[in-house]
C-alpha cells in the first residue's frame, strides 16, 4: 500500500523521505516492516547492518532512529541511490553509508543483521522495463542467488529480516532448506481482520530456534490496529 503518491516526500516525526526519484515508493507495508525489524534489534547489542536494495533509505533509517547500528545501504539503481543519499543526509543520524551497485559484485563482509525487502515476483508476467520493474520484479537480484547471498555474509549469530508476499511462502521455505537457514520468527500481515494474509515479515539465521509467530492486522475497526499503533508510534506524525 502507497501511503500518498500525490506528495514528492513523506514526513516522519524525526525524518523526511523524499520518494520522486525512486521506483518504489514510501508504502505502509514497508514502514510496518522496518518498524518490526527496529523493535528486534534494539533490545540487542550494537551491530553492524546490511540494508539491500534501500530504494529511498526508509528502512535504514526507520531502525537507525531506534536501534544502535552502523549500517551499509546499498542500492543498484543510480537515481534512487542518489536520493537515499539526500534522505540520509537531511535526518539527525549517522553512521549509515550508501554503497551504490550490486551487492553479487561488491565486495562486502560479514554482518550481524542483513534486512531487505527484495524482489517479489519471479514467475509471473512482468510489466515492461525501467526502474519499478527492477525494484517490484526480478529484473535485479532474483531470490535465490539473495538466499546463497544471506548464508555467506550472515554472521554466525546474525539475523536476516526479510519482507515477502505471503503466497510465495512455498517458495520461501524451499530455499532455506537449501540454504540450510533457519526461521526464528514470523510475523503474518493481513490488511485487516477480514482479508487473506498479504505479507510475511521474516526473521532467519544460520541458528535454530523455536520460532515466535504472530499475526498482525493493519487496519482494524474505524482505524489502525493496537499492534500497528504501538510499532508505528515512534515514527507515525499522528499516532
Amino acid at each position: 500500500m502507497v501511503l500518498n503518491m500525490a506528495q514528492p516526500f513523506f514526513r516522519f516525526k524525526q525524518f523526511t523521505i523524499r520518494h520522486d526519484r525512486c521506483a518504489m515508493k514510501v508504502t505502509t507495508d514497508a514502514c510496518l516492516f522496518g518498524a518490526w525489524c527496529a523493535e528486534a534489534l534494539r533490545s540487542g547489542p550494537p551491530v553492524e547492518l546490511l540494508d539491500i536494495g534501500t530504494g529511498t533509505g526508509l528502512l535504514s533509517l526507520l531502525i537507525a532512529q531506534q536501534c544502535d547500528v552502523r549500517i551499509d545501504a546499498v542500492e543498484i539503481d543510480p537515481e534512487a541511490e542518489a536520493q537515499a543519499a539526500e534522505n540520509i543526509a537531511a535526518a539527525p543520524f549517522g553512521a549509515i553509508r550508501i554503497i551504490g551497485g550490486d551487492i553479487l559484485a561488491t565486495p562486502l563482509p560479514q554482518y550481524g543483521a542483513i534486512v531487505s525487502n527484495p524482489p517479489f515476483y519471479e514467475s509471473e508476467i512482468e510489466p515492461e522495463g525501467g526502474a519499478r520493474s527492477i525494484a517490484h520484479h526480478s529484473g535485479g537480484l532474483r531470490w535465490a542467488p539473495l538466499f546463497a547471498f544471506l548464508k555467506a555474509h550472515l554472521k554466525e549469530s546474525g539475523t536476516a529480516f526479510l519482507l515477502l508476499p505471503y503466497k510465495r511462502r512455498g517458495d520461501l521455505a524451499r530455499l532455506l532448506q537449501e540454504q540450510d537457514l533457519s526461521v526464528q520468527a514470523v510475523a503474518t500481515v493481513h490488511p485487516t481482520p477480514g482479508h487473506e494474509a498479504a505479507r510475511l515479515m521474516v526473521r532467519l539465521g544460520h541458528e535454530s530456534a523455536t520460532v515466535q509467530e504472530e499475526v498482525i492486522y493493519i487496519k482494524e475497526g474505524d482505524g489502525y490496529s493496537p499492534r500497528f499503533v504501538d510499532l508505528l508510534r515512534p515514527y507515525y506524525l499522528y499516532l
